[in-house]
């Protein structure tokens, strides 16, 4: 059995539903320190949400760093009874592993820190520093984990040049997709006010869902942007509309209504929400507007990372990688505000968050083959 598979099956093993570590950074950590991995747990949240980090570094002859990220928690398993086998117990059927977390994602960690074991073992003395930074909070609220350590990083000026998150990226064989940047969310709760009455009597009544009607369908066909080479237009999306007290003869008095932007690098947040404000009061509507920003958009363009990961897999795989910024939001949101280039490559993603989520197993060695080879690629940079 190869070393990265063992360690994979070890992760899976250890039951970490978010925000739980279930102890695999302690197992991350005592293979990492007698590499010369200064090793850092920082422990964050409230007393019963607990969430432990990793930071753990070597540092190499220049100042040149390269990070790999990830996280160990796991989302929720869902009914046991339809998974084919206990999901924390790591199981082989058809040249597949299948584990809770065994996509999203143990396997990359394993994947990536057997790769440094492997890298320093022929480059006993690099120029290049590197770094892992390891979350139990990616699956959850996702603000005691990546967030807290990017903010402590910052506040001692440590310097990041490379990051490669470890999020699944691969579509449908190892390498074909790379993630180099991500759109941004902004979701707001809009809640318009009306006048509650009886539906006969509309005249003494004011109703909020008709009044909201013509500036949603004004936002819905608004063009927020078009996008760029990297990134299709923004999108807004009514998710949840709410109004009424459940009978059918009460005009409501108020109608809620939940939406959210996914938005392209050539918008911002603010300009977002000005917009919106703008719609809603020229329709003259009574309304109270809450707004959540879940994540700025980030994107890394073609340079040293992506060149050295594209040229990776094409030497491992013989794959030519195509750039994506599809999808929902990942760490790569803090950590690129610390870090210059970040990307995210893993395994294939069709099973993430699943009952029997798997990998193949033929795909783990070359996985961490790849993360070698981008290494070493980076070392000739540093």
């Amino acid at each position: 059995m190869s070393r990265a598979l063992h360690l994979t099956e070890q992760l899976i093993s250890r039951r970490s539903v978010t925000p739980e570590d279930g102890g695999c950074q302690r197992i991350l950590a005592e293979r990492l320190a007698p590499l010369g991995f200064a090793c850092e747990t920082i422990v964050s949240g409230p007393q019963d949400f607990r969430v432990t980090n990793l930071w753990a570094k070597r540092q190499g002859r220049s100042e040149k760093t390269v990070v790999f990220a990830g996280h160990t928690d796991v989302v929720p398993t869902g009914p046991l009874e339809q998974w084919s086998s206990d999901p924390f117990t790591p199981s082989h059927r058809e040249g597949k592993l299948y584990g809770r977390g065994a996509a999203d994602m143990k396997t990359s960690i394993a994947a990536f820190t057997v790769a440094v074991e492997e890298f320093l073992q022929a480059h006993p003395d690099p120029a290049l520093s590197v770094a892992l930074l390891i979350t139990s909070d990616e699956e959850g609220p996702s603000v005691d984990g990546t967030v807290v350590v990017c903010q402590e990083l910052q506040r001692r000026s440590e310097r990041l040049d490379w990051c490669i998150v470890g999020e699944p990226s691969s579509v449908e064989r190892l390498g074909d997709m790379i993630k180099n940047g991500r759109r941004g969310t902004l979701s707001g709760k809009l809640t318009v006010k009306g006048i509650q009455g009886h539906i006969a009597y509309p005249q003494l009544a004011r109703n909020p869902i008709h009044q909201a009607l013509p500036a949603l369908a004004e936002l819905t066909a608004t063009e927020w942007d078009r996008g760029n080479e990297f990134f299709p237009p923004t999108s807004f999306q009514i998710s949840n509309m709410h109004g009424g007290t459940g009978a059918g003869n009460v005009i409501p008095g108020s109608v809620a209504i939940d939406f959210n932007f996914r938005f392209a690098s050539v918008s911002n947040a603010q300009d977002l929400k000005r917009r919106v404000h703008e719609v809603l009061d020229r329709h003259g509507l009574e309304y109270e507007l809450d707004w959540v920003l879940g994540g700025e958009p980030f994107l890394t363009t073609p340079g040293d990372l992506v060149d050295a990961v594209r040229d990776a897999i094409r030497a491992e795989t013989g794959v030519e990688t195509r750039l994506s910024t599809t999808g929902g939001t990942s760490d790569g949101r803090f950590i690129s505000k610390i870090c210059p280039q970040v990307v995210e490559f893993g395994p294939v993603n069709a099973t993430i968050h699943k009952i029997d989520e798997h990998v193949r197993v033929a795909e783990i060695e070359p996985l961490k083959n790849i993360y070698r080879r981008t290494l070493e690629l980076l070392d000739a940079k540093a």
